[in-house]
């Protein structure tokens, strides 16, 4: 009987996991750049209940011994790298990455982070920065300054190869190139919010050659809210199921109880 409210209660927590992970997703549908979050369950260890104490009926053409399950579990919150929507916003700050890859930028402590997010705005020393004022990567070509370079909305594009052509006094230069990153495997990098990642340890990062960079959009959430809606019905009704195995099993250890009291 204790073996239901462990098996009821772990897949309730399991499916209140996976809940969070919906409520997540539905909470960032809206914020740029941001990739769905979503959980797989796993079965805890069976055991066998061919043993002493364990009552079994004869069956000597049994092909596979009885077994019970010890309950079920999450793993951890798997991330969806899929490509968003592109929206065009006709911002020349705004940077949409086209194909696989993320923007470094360089937080005020000097940090490095890794975004999707391209609504960059440009600062008061004529830099690009994103929303918290985090410094975009720029790999400037040999020769060019980059305390001279003074960006402003009207002076600069940037082509779908991350080149940047900045303009001056009349005349234009291709004074660097915005480099795109992403690193081996699918959970290698981690969120440590406002749309930013890290390497998670051991992660081996690369820079992007096979993706574009699009002036003048930003990139959506990849999430599908029909998709989120169907699963939140299914996880919450298999929520429902396993408090019912356990309203199940007290009222059988009510009838137990009654039982021996008479």
């Amino acid at each position: 009987m204790l073996r239901v409210l462990w098996n009821s209660r772990s897949a309730m927590n399991a499916n209140q996991e996976k809940l969070d992970a919906i409520s997540n997703n539905l909470a960032n549908a809206g914020t740029e750049g941001y990739k769905r979050v979503g959980v797989s369950f796993k079965d805890l260890v069976y055991e066998t209940l061919d043993r002493q104490g364990y009552p079994l009926s004869e069956n000597n053409n049994r092909q596979v011994e009885p077994l019970t399950g010890g309950g079920v579990r999450t793993t951890g919150w798997i991330r969806d790298n899929g490509q968003g929507i592109l929206i065009q916003s006709d911002i020349p700050t705004n940077l949409a990455i086209d194909g696989e890859g993320y923007f470094k930028v360089i937080t005020p402590q000097g940090n490095e982070a890794y975004t999707r997010a391209g609504t960059f705005n440009i600062d008061a020393d004529g830099k690009l920065v994103d929303s918290l004022g985090n410094l975009l990567e720029i790999k400037f070509n040999e020769g060019i300054n980059p305390q001279e370079i003074k960006f402003n909305k009207d002076n600069f594009s940037v082509d779908k190869d991350g080149s940047i052509l900045y303009e001056n006094n009349g005349n234009t230069t291709n004074v660097g190139r915005i480099q795109l990153y992403s690193a081996v495997g699918n959970n290698a990098l981690r969120s440590i919010g406002e749309s930013l990642y890290v390497p998670n340890e051991a992660a081996q990062m690369y820079t992007v050659q096979d993706a574009d960079i699009r002036q003048g959009f930003i990139e959506g959430s990849n999430v599908d809210m029909a998709q989120e809606f169907t699963d939140m019905i299914l996880t919450q009704r298999a929520f429902e199921l396993g408090s019912r195995g356990i309203k199940t099993a007290d009222e059988m250890w009510g009838m137990v109880n009654n039982l021996r009291g008479r």
